[in-house]
């Protein structure tokens, strides 16, 4: 069994540039040996299995690639909070959201509140900028504004919370009826910026998705070569997993039901919004499945023939205290330009929500000819 990592009892100070390796400028770091024994521990006696589930993942991952193509943002359901906070989703609602893993709940707060904590968030920006740390001007390390207390304090937004964390299983009715609103930060996104591009990842560590034995127990269903009955919605175990092993800097040890963002914008495809893969449960299984896959080595750039083989230590995408990031190099079978969709359109007062496991980006670009500003408020139990 892998030897874990000792923990250290100071976090060092960092902004978002210190969770992912493509915002800092690191290469791909070379893990030790000790991950190779990892994979070998982790897969035991299952290898046939899971190859059967990696050919069978590889099918589902291309039927699911072509509804999103064709779907594009309408395949992420939208929901009004009236519907939501009253029980009123439909049965076909529930599951979409449970399959998409990603909702936007509309009408949390009405326009003009929303308009007014923009106004009092840009003015808060404006009074702390010299003293306030942030990454190129786009993202700020503020955690307690003004307009951040009230939005994560307000009845509505408590509700809200409360209704969607109801979807999750394992979890008792007072850890899903009352929210724990996890201090994020601010995004306020300048017209036509490039600096922000922020590509597909997943948050909540990387590494530690493996290497912490309760944090893998979650998966145990892919890992053992059975993605299908995996349930992205089983909170059991956790809470006691361990994702911040590295104690890193800007790196998040909680658990997060679902991230989310209050909108204080108007919003859409292409104008800077939220981008993510919408196969909940196929790209779960991808992702921690691939590790343990390399391709034919007569044709390494094929995406058909791939078998296990557990001869490395490399866990592409994934380093020691950063999140998790994806590509096109590391995992080429997701088809990032094709499954990777824009958030439908949001108006200020409405808010996204994505699953803790969902690759998720940025656009690259903000085509617009405002500001788009964002308070990110994560959610877990209690």
């Amino acid at each position: 069994m892998a030897m874990m990592p000792q923990t250290q009892t100071v976090k060092a100070e960092g902004d978002i540039s210190s969770v992912f390796a493509s915002l800092s400028g690191e290469t791909e770091q070379t893990l030790p040996p000790r991950y190779q024994e990892l994979k070998r521990t982790l897969i035991a006696n299952n290898a046939d299995k899971v190859q059967a589930s990696w050919n069978r993942l590889m099918d589902a991952l291309k039927t699911g690639i072509e509804e999103t193509k064709f779907l594009r943002e309408r395949i992420i359901p939208q929901v009004s909070f009236g519907d939501l906070t009253n029980g009123k989703l439909s049965p076909k609602v529930i599951r979409d959201i449970k399959s998409r893993g990603t909702v936007v709940v509309k009408g949390v707060f009405p326009v003009l509140d929303a308009l007014e904590m923009k106004e009092q968030t840009r003015a808060y920006i404006d009074a702390n900028r010299d003293i306030t740390k942030h990454f190129k001007g786009q993202v700020f390390e503020i955690y307690w504004s003004p307009s951040q207390i009230k939005a994560r304090g307000d009845p509505r937004m408590i509700k809200a919370q409360a209704a969607i964390q109801g979807l999750w299983q394992g979890l008792s009715v007072d850890q899903t009826t009352t929210p724990l609103s996890y201090a994020d930060r601010l995004r306020m996104r300048t017209p036509g910026d490039k600096s922000f591009a922020l590509g597909p990842h997943i948050d909540g560590g990387s590494l530690e998705r493996w290497e912490d034995p309760t944090y893998a127990s979650c998966y145990t269903e892919i890992l053992k070569g059975n993605w299908e009955n995996y349930n992205p919605f089983d909170a059991t175990n956790r809470l006691d997993a361990k994702m911040d092993l590295y104690n890193s800097s800007g790196g998040c040890a909680a658990f997060r039901e679902f991230q989310g963002w209050l909108s204080l914008s108007s919003c859409g495809p292409g104008e800077g919004t939220l981008r993510v893969n919408p196969l909940l449960k196929q790209a779960t299984a991808y992702f921690m499945l691939r590790p343990f896959f390399s391709p034919p080595k007569s044709d390494p750039s094929s995406l058909d023939g791939w078998k296990l083989d557990l001869s490395t230590s490399r866990f592409p995408g994934s380093a020691q205290g950063r999140g998790q990031e994806m590509s096109d190099s590391t995992h080429p079978h997701l088809q990032l330009q094709h499954s990777m969709v824009s958030a439908p359109r949001v108006e200020p007062g409405d808010f996204l929500l994505w699953h803790c496991d969902t690759i998720h980006a940025v656009d690259p670009i903000s085509l617009v000819v405002m500001e788009r500003s964002t308070t990110e408020d994560d959610l877990g139990p209690t």
